[in-house]
């Protein structure tokens, strides 16, 4: 049996996975690396996280992006250069070649709890048995479409998180919906490729991060906003650093927090890439949608009352993410209804852990208990220190793995690694 097992290899799953290998935790980590990054960014894409805010962590700070484009040849600053997603998807695939031998990079199909444990399905059909099991499974989950839109089929409507190439919408009429990053920086980058795109947003303006200031600041303004990864000010200071505060908060207001806190924004690198070249309806909230002539017919309602319809050949909705326990299907019936939750969301301790013993959640599914920076990679560093302290002293009171187990371990990713190669070889 298997002491813990990490699924999900993202900015969390790495940092879990990196902290467990300097404190010589024995485990496991599966998922494909950085994949929603690859996969589900549109390419092209400048991450609103400024350069030192965008770290994967290990505990002693060896591999960080200002190291690694150090290395690469790559242009840098902690701030005023923005981080191309080419750069960070690199970034983390060699942090996880450096830092995370141990990767297995099989998903995880299935999760069920049974004695003194869980049992995990691999999708070659392996059975794994481990003690305790973090989840980062990161936002690939809990893509949230507007209700009454949600049974449109996917040839015309989908989620930003299924587009990773805007290319493919060359000379297409396409309707984004939304006023937040993603949104901005897909319509942006639709633009860029050909396609003809509208915005459409419920807000009636939109926001952007203000560029990072290059005069010095006086003291008093950096008592009064301090810097911070989120931005600035005093409450983003806050979110940023000291999450394990936010979990002692009152429930409504963390909860309240979490809804309102750091609200719909683009970076202020995409102002002048979408301003007076992406055509855009503000203050527009959709309706509902029929499909005529081969096309979609969007039914849009204003903030003063009118309606107004508008045709595409497809919408997507770049609508964020929304955590939904129910929404995790690889996890058995049973263990998503002994799960406590609250909106939705898993309830956690002060150490990651939820309701049932032994089974963590990180990252976006934690951000109602820890805050707003759960949602950030940022958060990954403080994610990872507090799940190592809390596992190396419940490891403290488990047997010791037999050498038998240590081998068929290492047997595994060997035949992983092999698996991953000959598939390239195959695919070349």
């Amino acid at each position: 049996m298997l002491n813990v097992a990490i699924v999900g290899a993202g900015p969390y799953g790495l940092s879990i996975a990196a902290h467990f290998r300097h404190h010589g935790i024995p485990f496991r980590i599966f998922g494909r690396p950085m994949d929603s990054w690859l996969a589900h960014m549109p390419k092209g894409m400048l991450l609103k996280s400024d350069g030192f805010a965008s770290n994967i962590y290990d505990p002693s700070g060896q591999f960080t992006l200002k190291q690694f484009c150090a290395e690469q040849g790559i242009k840098y600053s902690d701030a005023g250069i923005p981080v191309r997603l080419d750069t960070f998807t690199s970034y983390g695939l060699a942090f996880g070649e450096r830092m995370v031998r141990e990767l297995d990079e099989r998903l995880v199909l299935h999760l069920d709890r049974v004695t003194n444990g869980f049992r995990l399905q691999l999708e070659d059909g392996e059975t794994l048995l481990a003690r305790r099991v973090v989840l980062a499974i990161g936002i690939s989950h809990f893509q949230h479409v507007p209700t009454n839109l949600a049974n449109l089929p996917s040839e015309f409507l989908s989620h930003s998180f299924d587009h990773g190439d805007p290319g493919r919408f060359a000379g297409s009429k396409v309707v984004v919906l939304g006023g937040g990053s993603s949104a901005m920086d897909l319509a942006a980058l639709l633009h860029q490729a050909g396609a003809k795109v509208q915005l459409v947003a419920r807000q009636g303006s939109l926001k952007f991060h203000g560029a990072p200031g290059t005069e010095p600041r006086s003291l008093w303004k950096r008592i009064r906003h301090p810097k911070s990864g989120l931005g600035p000010g005093l409450q983003s200071f806050f979110y940023a650093n000291a999450p394990q505060l936010f979990h002692y908060l009152p429930q409504d207001l963390r909860l309240k927090i979490v809804r309102t806190a750091l609200g719909p924004s683009g970076g202020w690198f995409v102002k002048d890439r979408v301003l007076g070249r992406v055509p855009l309806m503000l203050g527009f909230t959709p309706e509902g949608a029929q499909i005529k002539d081969r096309e979609i017919e969007l039914r849009l309602r204003s903030t003063d009352g009118s309606v107004r319809d508008i045709r595409a050949d497809h919408i997507i909705a770049a609508t964020g993410y929304k955590v939904d326990i129910k929404k995790l299907r690889f996890l058995s019936e049973g263990l998503r209804s002994s799960l406590k939750v609250l909106e939705g969301t898993p309830v956690l301790s002060s150490s990651f852990e939820s309701s049932v013993s032994g089974l963590y959640f990180v990252g976006i599914a934690a951000a109602n208990s820890f805050g707003p920076v759960m949602r950030f990679a940022l958060g990954a560093g403080f994610a990872a220190g507090r799940v190592t302290r809390c596992i190396r002293k419940a490891l403290a009171e488990d047997p010791a793995p037999t050498p038998e187990d240590r081998d068929r371990g290492v047997r595994r990713v060997i035949e992983s690694k092999l698996r991953s190669r000959t598939d390239e070889i195959r695919s070349s």
